[in-house]
């Protein structure tokens, strides 16, 4: 006789099944709260999530399949609900591929994003700055980026059905606008109205976990890097394949290796990271209705 298969066993179930299940039960927590703007925050930026009203939060151990932060100033939790009149969805710290997690592992919780029906997304990260006259403390949004992982997340089986938008879930993605220009407009101007200049950088991810070398640095900033981290491209890939915009910005927290004159630390990071939190969380509140109605005109342009 042929063996009996449990149907709940989650070896059988896939990817996608995996996202799905994720999806649903965030969903069923969020009840009525419909978010098509998230946001993810980066190592020391966390408390941002603080300027959110009737928060609903949602531990990234109850959800299942979900993986979790292992690294410090990353609290690993959901936190829903109107950020300055718009309902969102926080990711309060991220997933690192450095901690041991794959590719679809680091990815997964943009999926769950999407499939949630977030329309466009604010990726922020901790960063070293390698462009002169930028300063710690400094956030910068993201024009571009330059994928030093040696490798993407979208290597392996396609999979259509995770788009988000018409047109989206390809194989071969076109990621000529990876950070949205209609968003980095909306940006300037909330930035403007908080009182301080967003400038423009180009982004540059390595795998980690070690800081880079000053020898590195020296190549990235010819390859014409403004910024360095260790996060962001994926989760940007991910969601431009799913067709969910996306706005980024780094949090300058300390001068990329060579540039200053001590050496570098994580301790550092989340400290800046801490001290500059009231600008990011004044600028989250402002732009986020901005991306909320852009997001919906151009749904309701698509129909």
């Amino acid at each position: 006789m042929p063996r009996m298969t449990n149907p709940y066993d989650l070896s059988l179930m896939t990817y996608y099944d995996q996202v799905a299940e994720a999806a649903a039960f965030l969903g069923a927590e969020l009840g009525s709260l419909k978010p098509q703007v998230g946001i993810v925050l980066g190592s020391g930026l966390g408390a941002a999530a603080e300027s959110v009203d009737y928060p609903t939060i949602v531990p990234y151990s109850e959800i299942p399949n979900f993986p979790q932060s292992t690294v410090e100033g990353h609290s690993g939790r959901v936190v829903a609900g109107m950020l300055g009149g718009a309902p969102a969805v926080i990711l309060q710290g991220r997933v690192h591929f450095y901690e041991g997690y794959s590719p679809r592992e680091v990815t997964f919780p943009m999926r769950v994003l999407g499939m949630l029906g977030v329309r466009a997304v604010v990726l922020t990260n901790a960063a070293g700055a390698i462009q002169p006259g930028l300063t710690v403390g400094q956030l910068v949004l993201l024009s571009d980026h330059i994928n030093l992982m040696g490798w993407n997340p979208l290597c392996g089986p396609n999979e259509p059905r995770f788009a988000a938008a018409a047109g989206a879930g390809q194989r071969f993605l076109d990621m000529s606008e990876a950070y949205s220009y209609d968003l980095r407009k909306l940006a300037k101007e909330a930035a403007r109205d908080e009182g301080f200049a967003l400038e423009e950088g180009v982004y540059l991810a390595t795998p980690g976990p070690s800081f880079e070398t000053p020898a590195e640095i020296r190549a990235f900033r010819a390859l014409g890097a403004s910024l360095v981290g260790m996060s962001t491209v994926p989760e940007t890939i991910v969601a431009r394949h799913m067709g969910v915009e996306v706005l980024g910005i780094s949090c300058v927290t300390n001068l990329a290796a060579g540039l200053g004159t001590h050496p570098l630390s994580h301790e550092e990071v989340n400290e800046t990271g801490r001290w500059v939190e009231s600008r990011l969380s004044g600028l989250l509140k402002r732009v986020t209705p901005g991306i909320a109605e852009s997001v919906k005109s151009e749904a309701q342009t698509r129909q």
